[in-house]
């Protein structure tokens, strides 16, 4: 019998490079979605919302961001611009998570964001529950003003990952983990 933590002690991340397709159906990407919403969320604010990439729109978004990168550096390396077009293309849908703070509640921004990012694990958790593969991902992208405009952002909204999802194409070996002893202590007075 398998231990009720084992989907923690084996979960790891898919490079989006070797994600393709299938990618959870709708009905499936409904119920991920909504078991990804399940976070700590101190005063109930929901402080966080989902912004589906997918087909055409990936493309079309590395496309924008490609033009982005060159126009601060017009001699970006055609490698470098190649990068920029095909990241979002690889997996068959990006899931990006993003933070929404509200200001005036006592609830700490920090706090809020934290929510925000227990979305995009709870995301990659419920992927690997039902076997699909899924990285998150931030990159220059996820910090960027003038991309936050291209999705559509509000001012007080910011990108926390881009979760690629998908099928993954080759096993994925597990990385070097730490060792819990040399990250765990105990406080005493």
């Amino acid at each position: 019998m398998s231990s009720p933590l084992s989907l923690l002690q084996q979960r790891h991340s898919a490079p989006s490079r070797q994600l393709s397709e299938p990618a959870p159906d709708e009905a499936t990407l409904h119920a991920v979605l909504e078991a990804a919403i399940r976070v700590p969320d101190h005063g109930k604010l929901a402080p966080f919302r989902i912004i589906l990439l997918r087909g055409e729109a990936k493309l079309h978004f590395g496309e924008q961001l490609t033009a982005l990168a060159i126009r601060r550096d017009p001699q970006l390396p055609e490698s470098n611009r190649e990068k920029e077009r095909l990241r979002y293309t690889f997996a068959p849908l990006v899931v990006t998570v993003i933070a929404r703070i509200d200001h005036s509640s006592k609830v700490p921004a920090i706090e809020q964001k934290l929510s925000a990012g227990c979305v995009a694990h709870n995301l990659l958790l419920g992927a690997y529950a039902l076997g699909y593969g899924a990285q998150w991902l931030t990159g220059w992208a996820a910090y960027d003003p003038e991309v936050a405009a291209l999705l559509g952002l509000a001012e007080n909204e910011q990108v926390i990952g881009f979760v690629h999802l998908g099928t993954a194409q080759i096993d994925i070996p597990d990385r070097d983990r730490p060792e819990l002893a040399s990250l765990l202590s105990t406080w005493s007075p």
